[in-house]
Formats: structure tokens, sequence, C-alpha cells
């Protein structure tokens, strides 16, 4: 790390929340190490996607906040310099345990507008990929403001107005490109040129993408974070932000009104609950299918004497486990609110009865649904980001926060600065069609005024007896689902640290397409033995990006994924 940003992290600790920021040099050089970090007393740790909302979360702690401020701190960040990823134009699951016992699930997923209708995306009898996708019509009204702000009542130290205002600091003052960013503008630049006021942000002025090492600063989105700090949510939902947006809408063919946002309500979900390997595991319900599907797979593997298994059969039996949960989640799942989402889906019955379709010695063909009573490089790619964060007090946070694909509907509101996202794809447009992450869906997910898409998001926690010992989460659409089951699998099956544990070679498994995804990392003989059972191989460099902290002998241990820190040094 650079000499000054030690010295500055030390002196900026003892300045108030309103100065801080206005010490930080015109564009700071990103830190290489501080994804994850722990307070100097010890008693705060968290852990992100990015050093700047790390660092934020710190300064944050240090003005006497909680693991619930440190969270909502490194959230608002993440808008500033992760906005590919998430915002407050996109939705969040929010899993919290609090400090009086409490666990609870608070569901800020995006809203169908209350005009919108189950065939909107098609044409001529055919789902059109690029309405849902691209535009106006892929908006679905934002959940994350009112999410963070019940979660910041629920709990945290500090005012509302003293966690996003070093956010707005950063996106006035502006921060170096990094490597994954400059990757995400080009992919998506042509896109972004279609829409005027996101170009004037994220493309110079021969609308040509931001490279590495650039400058970007956003002086709307500071505007933005300001008034939002000053008005609170109501400014967003019932102020000029609506209205900004209403108004662009009718301009561009939207069909979402001010009324849409301020009838947007969060939903206090019930956690799935489920056991494994003597934990407790915490996850979140529908309209996530996380919660569900990582309970299921784990509860598959269970039913195998995995410690007596080679790691080709490991690998084999994870790969196949996700088949079953992922033809289920194509079938079964959506917004509880709307469709019966069967709850034997998480049985370890249930489970066993998938178990015994399952071979050591080749992949089981013709899976379809049971009975309980794609596009290659969106599948791939880092979408969303996760926040964990926890302290000695007993508050454990894990945040999943999103637009959904790169920089969402690619429509930033002009004078906002904010991405809005296109979290409408992540509905069945179609039955039998295929949203940019290559899932399919049924009528459970189809498209209806107030409903909330399916997601993948996974937040989730972990107790040992009464006791939470882990928080984690992770980004990547669909592979969120395989990063947390594998992260758990290695650590509470196997015992292994958790740095470790997020260091193992990893594998996606979604049904459709029918593929195995590995990660380069994976040994040669394994992936000839997993291509001898019956899998048809997709390589890829690096596959998402997961966040934990644990409790351990006391202490707290936070782990970023090494992935992201190394594609950001450029390895």
């Amino acid at each position: 790390m650079k000499r000054w940003l030690l010295t500055f992290i030390a002196a900026s600790s003892a300045l108030g929340l309103s100065t801080w920021a206005a010490d930080l040099p015109p564009a700071l050089e990103t830190p290489t190490n501080d994804y994850a970090r722990v307070s100097a007393d010890g008693k705060v740790a968290v852990a992100t996607v990015n050093p700047y909302a790390s660092q934020i979360a710190m300064e944050v702690v240090a003005r006497g906040g909680n693991a619930l401020d440190a969270a909502i701190a490194a959230t608002f960040a993440l808008g500033v310099v992760d906005g590919h990823n998430s915002g407050i134009g996109g939705g969040c699951f929010i899993l919290v345990r609090l400090a009086d016992g409490r666990v609870l699930a608070i569901d800020g997923r995006e809203m169908a507008p209350a005009a919108a209708t189950r065939d909107m995306f098609v044409v001529d009898g055919k789902a059109d990929p690029e309405l849902s996708r691209t535009g106006a019509l892929a908006v679905g009204i934002p959940g994350s403001v009112m999410a963070l702000d019940k979660l910041r009542q629920l709990g945290a130290q500090l005012r509302w107005r003293d966690l996003i205002l070093p956010s707005a600091e950063l996106a006035d003052k502006g921060f170096v490109v990094s490597h994954a960013l400059a990757e995400r503008l080009v992919a998506t630049a042509p896109n972004l040129a279609k829409f005027p006021a996101s170009a004037a942000i994220y493309l110079d002025d021969k609308q040509q993408p931001w490279a590495t090492g650039s400058e970007l600063r956003q002086a709307d989105l500071a505007d933005t974070y300001r008034a939002l700090a000053k008005q609170g949510p109501g400014y967003f939902y019932q102020g000029d932000f609506a209205r900004k947006t209403e108004r662009w809408m009718e301009q561009n063919g939207g069909l979402i009104t001010r009324k849409d946002f301020s009838n947007y309500q969060i939903k206090m979900r019930r956690p799935v609950v489920s056991e494994f390997a003597g934990y407790t595991l915490y996850g979140f319900p529908p309209p996530s299918s996380g919660g569900t599907h990582v309970a299921q797979i784990l509860n598959i593997l269970e039913a195998f004497g995995l410690e007596k298994t080679t790691s080709s059969e490991r690998y084999h039996l994870i790969a196949e486990a996700m088949k079953f949960a992922f033809a289920d989640r194509a079938h079964w799942l959506g917004d509880a609110d709307f469709t019966r989402v069967p709850k034997g889906l998480t049985d370890k019955n249930y489970a066993r009865s998938i178990a015994q379709k399952i071979t050591l010695e080749k992949t089981t063909a013709d899976i379809s649904y049971g009975n309980p009573e794609v596009d290659i490089q969106h599948l791939m790619n880092k979408h969303t980001t996760h926040i964990a964060a926890a302290d000695l007090q007993g508050n454990w946070v894990a945040i999943t926060s999103t637009v959904n694909t790169s920089f969402g509907s690619k429509v930033v509101i002009p004078g906002t600065g904010v991405v809005l996202n296109n979290q409408m794809d992540d509905f069945s447009a179609q039955v039998g069609a295929a949203n940019a992450f290559g899932l399919v869906g049924s009528d459970a997910n189809a498209i209806a005024a107030k409903k909330r898409p399916l997601s993948s998001m996974s937040p989730t926690l972990v107790f040992k007896g009464e006791q939470p010992v882990m928080t984690l989460g992770a980004a990547g659409g669909p592979t969120i689902i395989s990063q947390v089951v594998q992260t758990l699998l290695y650590r509470l099956q196997y015992d292994m640290p958790l740095a470790e544990a997020m260091a193992q070679p990893r594998i996606h498994q979604q049904w459709n397409p029918n593929l195995l995804f590995v990660e380069a990392a994976m040994p040669a003989p394994i992936q000839q033995s997993l291509q001898q059972k019956g899998h048809q191989l997709k390589v890829w460099p690096r596959m998402g990006a997961s966040q934990a902290i644990e409790l351990k002998d006391g202490k707290l241990i936070p782990v970023a994924e090494p992935r992201v820190i190394e594609q950001n040094s450029g390895r």
C-alpha cells in the first residue's frame, strides 16, 4: 500500500465524516490489499469487492458505527466505484442477525411497474431479449434505498446522512478506474452510447470507454447522494428523483411512473433455515432462489459419504446436485407473493430421493424438475456485488446488491448520475425463453404488475448452536449459488481455512445449458476424469466473487475474493 494512504487512513480516523473526504487526493490510487478489513480494536470486520468501499466502511466504524453502519456505508460506496454491478438504481437482499438475536430477511428486490404485462417483451410471438435488457422497459422499481434505510433503523448507530456523505465526496473527487471496470466499460460501450447521460459519465469526449488508470468523477451522482442524505428515502421514492425518472420514462417509451415509486415497499421475509455438517444455515427465501437451492444442493451432497470421495468424484457429485436443483428452480421458483413455492424443496427426504438417482460413475441423463410436495459471457461475468460485515456485539450482515447485468439497463436518468437496473430480464419473458444468464423459467416467474423477479442472490448466515460464526455471499449471476455451496462445503464439511475454501477451483452446472463450467485452475487430470463421466466441460478463467467473514477463536476474520484482487492487479 502507498505510504501516503497509510498516513491518510490513520489521520482521517480522527476527523468528522463531514470533513474527512476533504483530505483525499484528487483521485485515490487503488489500494491492493484492503478489500477485507478489521477495525483497529478488532471488534468490527468488513469484506467487499472494492477497497474504496471497505475503507469507507472502516471510517464509519471509527466514528462509532457497528457492522450495520459499515455494511450500509460500503453499499453506498460500491454504488460509486462499482456502479456496473450495483447501486441505488437497483435492488438488494439483506440477511441480518441483530445483536438481540433476531434473524431478519429484508427484501429490497426490484418490482415490476403497475403497467407491466405478461407478454410485454413478446414481439411477433417471440420474446425479444433486447427489450428486457436495454432501455426503458427493462427497468424495475429500485428497492435498495428503502432496504438500506430499514437496516439502519434496526440497529445502526449513526445518522443516515453520515452513512452516505463519504460516498458523495468520493463520487465528487473521483477514483482510479480498475482493470475490471475498464474491461466492463469496453464490453458495454456500444449500449452506453445509446443514452446521452450514460455516455457523458462512462465514455470520454471521443465516445471511447475510460481506460484502466483513468480518473472517473461523477458530479451528478454526488449531488443525488447529498440530496438523499439530506431528505431521506422520500427524495428517492416521492421526490425529485421519482419525478425525473417519470419524465424520462414518458419521453422514452417506459412504463414507470412516480406512483410506482411511491407505492414501492420492502418485504420482511422469513429466512430459509437448514442444517448441514452440524451447522445451522440461514438463507434468503423467494423471490431469491439462493436460500432454497443452496440448502437443496447441500442436502443432496450430505446423502453421500463425501469424506471418502476423490476430488473428481466430489466435483462430479456437486455438478449432479446442481443440475437437479437448477431444474427445480426453472419450474418451481418465483415471487412467493404470486406463486406457491414448495417447501419440500429443502426437505432432506426429498434430497435423498434425488441422491438415489445419482451415481459416481457417470452423469445422470434426462434430468427434469422433481415433485417435492445462455449467453456464456453474461453467465460468467461478475454481476451484482456482495458485502459482508460483522461485529463482536453480535451483529452479522450479508447484503447482496445488484443492477443485474453490466450497468443494468444502460440508462442513467439525466441529472442524477444513477444507473437504472434491467431486472425485468430476470422474469420469464416467455416460458422456455432464456434470460441473459441462460436461465429459463415457467409461469411461476412470469411477468406481472408489482411482482418481483426471481433471483440467484444468496446472502447466507451460518450458526453453530445459537451463535453466528459466518456471514457470506457472492456475485456472479447464477454462479452465486454454486459459489456459496462450494465455500460452505469446503469450510464446514472439510474444515478448510476460509481463505483456502474460497480459493478452491470452482465449478458451475445450471441444467440449461447442459455444460459443466470449470475454472482453468482445476488440475487437468480432474477435468479429464469429469469428461470421462460424461460431463461436457467449458473451461473459464475465473468464476465469480465471494465475500465472507468468520468468527474463529474469538476473532473476526474477513476474507475477500482472491480472484478479484488478482484481476485488479492485472494478473
